[in-house]
Parts: C-alpha cells; structure tokens; sequence
C-alpha cells in the first residue's frame, strides 16, 4: 500500500496550498544571524531538493524546521498550521520526520531496536509497526539480515539506511533528508538514492538537503540555492542542472 494511503492527518492544507510553506524565516546563533530571510515552499507529494555548499546554513535551516533550533523571525506553516513555536515533539507527531546528517542511530542498541524507537509515537498499532518494520526491510534487505546487530557496528551506508528507516517509521508526511550521501561510496549514493526516488513516488513529501547538487537535482523536480544563509536562485531541477551559473558553482563542469 502506497505510504500516502497510510498518512495521518494533521490538519489538512487548502486546496492548492503547500504542505509546508516558509516565509522571511530568519535563525541565529547568539548574535551571529545563519538564515537569512528565508522563503520556500513544498508542494504534497514534491521532492524538492535544497542545495549550497559547508557552511551555507542547510543543517541550521533543517533543525528549525523541525524545531531543534528557534527561529528569530518569521513563520513557518504545516498543512495550513502555523508551526513555528511548536516544539520538536509536536511537529514529529504532525508527521514532519527528519534524517539528520551523520545518521545519529543510537550505537549501542540492536538495528531492529532503533526501528522500533521511531515507531514510539505508533506503538499502540502493533500490526502498523510490524507492517512498516518489514516494508523497511524490503527497502533495505541488509537491515534484516543484520536486525539484531548492534547499530553503531554497522558500516556508514548500513547506518544511513537505518537512520531513513528509523524516519519512516515515524509515519511522516514530509520527510527531511540532511545530506544522506555524505562519506558514501558512489555505489551506496546510488543506492540511497534509488530509495528516496522510489519514496517520493509512493506518496512521501521528501525536502532533500545536499552538497551533492549533481545528484540531488537529477531526482528532484525543483530546486533552491542556498548561499551563505540565503535563497539566491530557485527553478525547476532540470533548468538549475543546466544553469551556467549552477554548473560553475556546483556541479563543477
């Protein structure tokens, strides 16, 4: 059954209307301002991808959305909800789930175990859990194969599948995706991002954060450009890949 069909709802956004819609979103650290005026939005059932090199603000944009970071200024909408002062543990319920950068699965306990941690919101639907927990494993056999492996023996692309199946079982209705290709082999990469493609076509809203912006852009349908804390170009994927400016900055051709 395809995930759209098995989403809960929380609040449902007006026809037409983005499922999340940020708007002149800035966030600091003390006195030092990281985002700077910030406006994007995602469409229910778009793979967007949100690209800029280290140091541009993609993490710190990504931790404010799911409320791990304030903002200082502007707002920032879920399914017609203004979400900007909720905490963390409100907007996960909501169905905004995200995979952070450097995987952060819990080492010392077993595959199988950190699934069923990010199932916790979900744990009075047993059938759910274990329905969801063997579609994990379909999308990534190796996870199975090593379900009671201890998570931190796992290799960096093992744990990366871990850390995206962990999100999953969080039931989201859009999925934050914090630079899965970082210290992957070419093969892994491809592999990670088969699975985000094959998502986003069964219905997951997916936000990809990369500094990979060749292989972001070549799945997303649109993309943003992010430099130095702001918004500096925004067009469908395929314009940005052929975009002289892009492919300079970016792509490296």
């Amino acid at each position: 059954m395809p995930y759209d069909d098995k989403l809960q709802a929380a609040g449902e956004p007006l026809a037409d209307a983005p499922l999340l819609e940020v708007r002149n979103l800035h966030s600091r650290y003390g006195p030092v301002r990281v985002i700077h005026d910030i406006s994007l939005n995602v469409q229910a059932g778009e793979l967007v991808a949100l690209v800029g090199g280290n140091g541009a603000g993609k993490t710190t944009l990504l931790h404010t959305l799911s409320g791990l970071h304030p903002s200082s200024a502007g707002t920032i909408r879920f399914a017609g909800n203004d979400m900007t002062r909720w905490p963390a543990y409100r907007i996960v319920t909501a169905g905004v789930c995200q995979v952070p950068e450097g995987r952060q699965v819990f080492a010392p306990l077993s595959v199988e175990d950190n699934l069923r941690l990010g199932a916790y919101r979900q744990h009075h639907d047993l059938d759910w859990v274990r329905q969801e927990m063997e579609r994990v494993y379909q999308l990534f056999p190796i996870l199975q194969e090593r379900r009671q492996q201890l998570a931190g023996t796992l290799s960096g692309g093992q744990q990366q599948m871990l850390a995206m199946g962990r999100a999953l079982l969080g039931r989201p209705r859009l999925l934050l995706l914090d630079e899965p290709s970082m210290g992957l082999a070419p093969l892994l990469v491809d592999e990670i991002f088969r699975v985000i493609v094959e998502l986003n076509a069964e219905g997951v809203t997916i936000l990809l954060v990369e500094q990979n912006a060749r292989a972001a852009l070549a799945i997303a349908g649109r993309g943003y450009i992010l430099e130095t804390g702001r918004i500096v170009k925004t067009a469908p994927a395929v314009d940005l890949l052929a975009d002289d400016d892009v492919r300079r900055a970016y792509l490296g051709y």
